[in-house]
């Protein structure tokens, strides 16, 4: 499967903070990647640098037809940042607006796809309206709206209650299986990333130079009645020993 996306030798500081060194991965066509690691490693960073918001200092980072990242990667970052003044048709007729199109085309954009999104009965809604699955619907079309098929979703079940996470987990499965996506999700919660994803990628530390990877195996992917699989636990367990070992590696060589 061709690589959608292609991280070769990036290196970046944070101010003064060297956070990726280095650093080589591809994302295919199509594929969902979980994102794991430490809090402050460099999760969202790495994403930023991904939507072309951030320009590596060495390396480069390329799509597979050779297109500027800044507008053709859908990012979504962890809080969900809609406008209160705004309906749900008009937040998620931004992008549009921002690429020139006029607001009555853009909104008529917007319209078309809510039902998709499970959003037809709440067009002319603000944001204080909605509960926080019905905001993080909203903040994934206006993603998608960017025209880009490479979604980058940092954390975004994050604030939810459990019954809400669970629900949402489904309904990205099946918008990203509709929509025919390549996503790259950030998360904390290992049985998400199990879930979710056909590969899951370990920041270890920092600077980041190395991608720990690890396949999910074709048969816990994507079905909610393996949450529980003695597969599914084992491999969760192999997560947070990753990361266990390497936090405790970083306050030894800080100490």
């Amino acid at each position: 499967m061709d690589a959608k996306l292609s991280v070769r030798g990036v290196r970046f500081h944070y101010g003064t903070r060297l956070l990726l060194d280095n650093l080589h991965f591809h994302v295919r066509e199509r594929e969902f990647i979980s994102v794991v690691g430490q809090s402050g490693v460099g999760k969202s960073t790495l994403f930023k640098l991904l939507a072309g918001l951030y320009q590596p200092e060495a390396g480069e980072i390329l799509l597979a037809d050779g297109s500027h990242l800044l507008g053709r990667v859908g990012y979504m970052p962890q809080e969900d940042l809609l406008l209160p003044w705004r309906t749900v048709v008009q937040n998620a007729a931004l992008p549009l607006e921002l690429k020139g199109i006029g607001k009555q085309a853009a909104r008529e954009q917007v319209t078309a796809k809510l039902a998709a999104f499970g959003l037809d009965s709440y067009a002319n809604v603000y944001p204080h309206e909605l509960s926080g699955g019905m905001r993080q619907r909203v903040s994934l079309l206006r993603a998608s709206l960017t025209g880009a098929d490479l979604l980058l979703l940092d954390e975004p079940f994050s604030a939810l209650d459990g019954i809400t996470r669970r629900e949402m987990q489904e309904w990205l499965l099946n918008m990203w299986q509709q929509l025919d996506l390549t996503v790259m999700m950030i998360t904390h919660d290992l049985e998400e990333a199990v879930l979710l994803a056909d590969r899951i990628f370990v920041l270890p530390d920092t600077p980041i130079s190395e991608i720990i990877e690890l396949a999910v195996p074709r048969a816990l992917r994507r079905q909610s009645d393996s949450r529980q699989a003695l597969a599914a636990l084992e491999l969760r367990e192999t997560l947070w020993s990753l990361l266990q070992e390497h936090r405790v590696r970083g306050v030894k060589t800080s100490g």
